[in-house]
């Protein structure tokens, strides 16, 4: 006789889908790199990485690569094996190029020059650290942008990039998608990228973590960037979008409040920003709704009013197309991330935030 038992079956937990980071950042340390800045980079990363301190790359995620995929030393002595092999496409949100010794970056490799001249063409962001400003300015690609500079340095990078205007008195400058930073311990540059890209509690969770204070300037920060084009108008133009980001204005109006008409605006947005200033204000408009979606309740309808859309529909279609998401998606992934840790396990929601 076949006794036939009954198995009862057992729950499963769920298990949360993987989360998509809102920041990826590809380090490429060179030989003999200054270890500081790069530091506070990533543990200011870190912090913003989760909801709780258990240091997981969740919400930000990060690869360290060399030169050669071999380890390299940092200028202090520390060794430092890559995590991955070199690749500057692997949909990072930005590249950080990390020098230290001019004698590792006065003279980079033509292949590295050529590579960073193809990802600044793609509009990916590079962040140079430390001395890699000189390998950007061999590349190429600060002629005509500011370019933040250590006081030590100053004198021979005036000599052999003259077509950069040199910053000193600046933990760093961001010029149309290119960052410098000379030194320090770029927790500042850490945190305005985390608060453009994750929300201002995440920003302050990292700097109350590291025992800093927010610098005074980042309230004005926008402004500031808007500062590195050389066209007046241009810059006028940006302030008076960033100031009527809910108003249903057009062009016209734009163009009107700076003293010109909008055919002379579109030329000289082209040449300054490289793009027409319906897409730069529309993009000003999606970042100010991201920020809103992070930072309040407010319902999809009202946060698209606020930001000047015409309906709801209308910010959905472009924020897809912006982000490749929408902006539920965008904010439901926020509220899974408070109840889940990225092994699907149930934590408890951070005090703290």
């Amino acid at each position: 006789m076949v006794s036939i038992t009954t198995i009862e079956a057992s729950p499963i937990a769920p298990v949360a889908a993987p989360v998509k980071p809102e920041l990826r950042v590809g380090f490429v340390l060179m030989n003999q790199f200054t270890l500081v800045p790069v530091a506070g980079l990533v543990d200011s990363l870190r912090f913003a990485a989760d909801k709780s301190f258990r240091s997981q790359q969740v919400l930000c995620q990060w690869d360290w690569m060399t030169l050669d995929d071999l380890p390299i030393t940092a200028s202090c002595g520390m060794p430092i094996s890559p995590t991955k092999p070199l690749n500057l496409w692997a949909q990072y949100d930005y590249i950080v190029l990390a020098g230290g010794l001019l004698s590792e970056t006065r003279n980079p490799p033509d292949w590295l020059l050529e590579g960073l001249r193809d990802v600044h063409a793609a509009n990916i962001p590079i962040i140079a650290l430390c001395s890699a400003s000189f390998v950007l300015g061999k590349a190429g690609l600060l002629d005509g942008r500011r370019c933040a500079v250590h006081f030590t340095l100053r004198d021979e990078f005036k000599e052999r990039f003259a077509q950069a205007t040199m910053v000193i008195d600046k933990s760093y400058v961001d010029d149309r998608g290119i960052i410098t930073c000379p030194g320090g311990t770029a927790i500042d540059l850490a945190a305005n990228l985390i608060r453009r890209h994750c929300g201002a509690v995440r920003a302050q969770k990292g700097l109350e973590y590291l025992l800093v204070d927010e610098p005074e300037e980042e309230a004005g920060q926008a402004a500031a960037s808007d500062s590195v084009y050389q066209n007046d108008r241009v810059q006028r133009a940006i302030a008076f979008m960033r100031a009527n980001l809910d108003a249903s204005l057009t062009l016209k109006a734009v163009a009107e409040a700076v003293g010109t008409h909008p055919r002379q605006l579109h030329r000289e947005f082209v040449a300054n920003t490289q793009e027409p200033p319906a897409n730069y204000w529309r993009k000003l408009r999606l970042d100010h709704a991201r920020r809103l979606l992070v930072n309040t309740s407010q319902n999809i309808t009202t946060i698209a009013l606020a930001c000047g859309f015409s309906d709801a529909s209308h910010f959905i279609l472009w924020f897809r197309k912006q982000y490749g998401e929408t902006p539920y998606s965008f904010r439901k992934r926020r509220h899974e991330v408070e109840r889940f840790d990225w092994h699907g396990d149930r934590v408890g929601l951070d005090p703290e935030l």
